[in-house]
């Protein structure tokens, strides 16, 4: 077990207030209170704090990025993502290098200027942000210039909830297609 500041200062808080809580009930005895207290708050803690925590604050676990599991399990990009952007993993890598470890490309930006897709900015979707009543889903944006990775960044925009008809994309074809990128 790792002891972190969050876990300690979590422990306190809930040892406090159990501590608070039995000193309602029995006034007298505080120093059975305070071994009460002391005993659940491991308890209190691993079943009761831990699990409502997980499912209601937007946290996930941090992990090294590996490209088996980006292009199997897209659920777990989340995981990877922050290690990618943190470390510059892909600033430097050619398209080439980029399709064979992040797999299809799964959509191009649009270019105003040019009123078009932009085959120099791929996206890649890393789902619904992870937690109970979520409706933002991030993305992660590549930008290339002279077919090198030049920007990697994020963005979050409100899910809509909605069947949609997948309409096809010559750009986006073209490019999985030159990279012989399957599905």
């Amino acid at each position: 077990m790792i002891f972190t500041p969050i876990l300690i200062i979590s422990c306190i808080v809930i040892a406090v207030l159990l501590y608070l809580f039995l000193n309602t009930i029995d006034n007298k005895r505080k120093w059975l209170n305070i071994i009460l207290a002391l005993a659940i708050t491991p308890l209190a803690y691993f079943y009761i704090w831990y699990p409502i925590s997980t499912i209601f604050l937007p946290y996930h676990h941090q992990k090294q990025f590996d490209s088996t599991v980006w292009n199997e399990k897209p659920g777990l990009r989340y995981e990877m993502i922050d290690n990618m952007i943190d470390t510059d993993f892909l600033i430097g890598k050619s398209k080439e290098d980029v399709a064979k470890l992040l797999g299809q490309v799964q959509w191009l930006s649009w270019n105003e200027t040019n009123k078009d897709f932009d085959p120099d900015v791929w996206n890649y979707g890393l789902g619904l942000i992870p937690g109970a009543f979520q409706d933002i889903k991030e993305d992660v944006e590549i930008t290339f210039k002279n077919n090198k990775v030049s920007a990697v960044k994020l963005s979050q925009a409100k899910y809509h909830f909605e069947n949609k008809k997948e309409e096809s994309n010559k750009k986006l074809d073209s490019i999985n297609a030159r990279f012989n990128i399957k599905k």
